[in-house]
């Protein structure tokens, strides 16, 4: 998901610590506690419910006066079961922007799965970086946010950004550490141990996104494999066995202003304009995150 443009004062900014390389490593994997479960099984999509944007997907950022799309009446061809690389793939069109949504509530869990972008990109982002995104903990209803998606916690998944958190929602709360790193977008901040605590929020504000600690993603045309492990309101995101960013005290803010935990909730597939396959997706429970190691 890519976040609507932001007026960006550098005073807000000034006290970021500057990035510098960190190599950071996962010890102490989890066991599951429990079978695995597949949620694609590579046959069809009886588990997942589409939900579609606008017919035009550069209305989304404008609130319009027109409705979403809404609920298709086939998934196809928005989300469809293909043959990619000679096994079943879940396919995500991207021209019309929405998500793909996992009947099942989860919570403590590590979430695998592995995605490639295709040739095709559509309007509005025909020379942006394809993008799509992986929500977890999603909740309330489809299409709340901006008629699009429901509220969730981000991860990205966006050439050169992959692992970046996103809040979806104005609601949605994510604490991490960052430093600053002039060569990304506004607001120039890279995941870091270590780093300034922010409070990452989708309002308005600078602190709308923190990218992951490095790039990990492998060239177009690769498959990548994603890792998400997820305990209460805590989250690790890996890319290609790179942890590249941990998040804490995951949280939506009430309509009285009281900052509720974000323990569990559903998984999204959201469609943004690229071409996007995916492959493999599983869950285990487990009990508590693997340890983040920084060197």
């Amino acid at each position: 998901m890519s976040a609507v443009a932001q007026d960006a004062p550098e005073a807000a900014i000034a006290g970021d610590p500057p990035a510098r390389a960190q190599r950071l490593t996962l010890a102490d994997i989890p066991r599951a506690t429990g079978p695995a479960r597949l949620l694609f099984d590579g046959k069809g999509l009886d588990e997942w419910e589409p939900w579609l944007g606008y017919d035009d997907p550069g209305l989304t950022y404008r609130r319009p006066a027109v409705a979403p799309l809404g609920v298709p009446a086939a998934a196809a061809p928005y989300f469809s079961v293909v043959e990619e690389d000679g096994a079943p793939a879940l396919r995500v069109e991207g021209k019309t922007w929405g998500s793909l949504v996992h009947t099942a509530d989860l919570a403590n869990y590590h979430l695998s799965l592995e995605f490639k972008w295709g040739d095709q990109v559509w309007a509005p982002r025909l020379t942006d970086p394809q993008n799509n995104g992986l929500l977890y903990h999603s909740h309330g209803a489809p299409g709340a946010v901006w008629g699009t998606w429901m509220r969730a916690v981000e991860f990205e998944i966006m050439l050169g950004s992959t692992g970046m958190v996103v809040p979806v929602g104005n609601e949605v709360r994510a604490r991490t550490t960052a430093a600053q790193d002039r060569g990304i977008i506004y607001p120039h901040r890279r995941f870091r141990v270590g780093g300034r605590p922010i409070d990452v929020t989708n309002n308005g504000n600078p602190d709308w996104n923190v990218e992951g600690a490095r790039d990990a993603e492998k060239p177009v045309g690769q498959w990548n494999r994603l890792d998400l492990y997820v305990v209460g309101d805590r989250a690790i995101h890996v890319v290609n066995g790179v942890p590249v960013m941990a998040l804490t005290d995951l949280a939506e803010i009430d309509a009285a202003g009281r900052r509720v935990p974000l323990t569990h909730g559903r998984i999204q597939l959201q469609s943004e304009g690229a071409e996007t396959f995916f492959r493999d997706i599983r869950v285990e429970p487990i009990a508590r995150l693997p340890r983040l190691v920084s060197r």
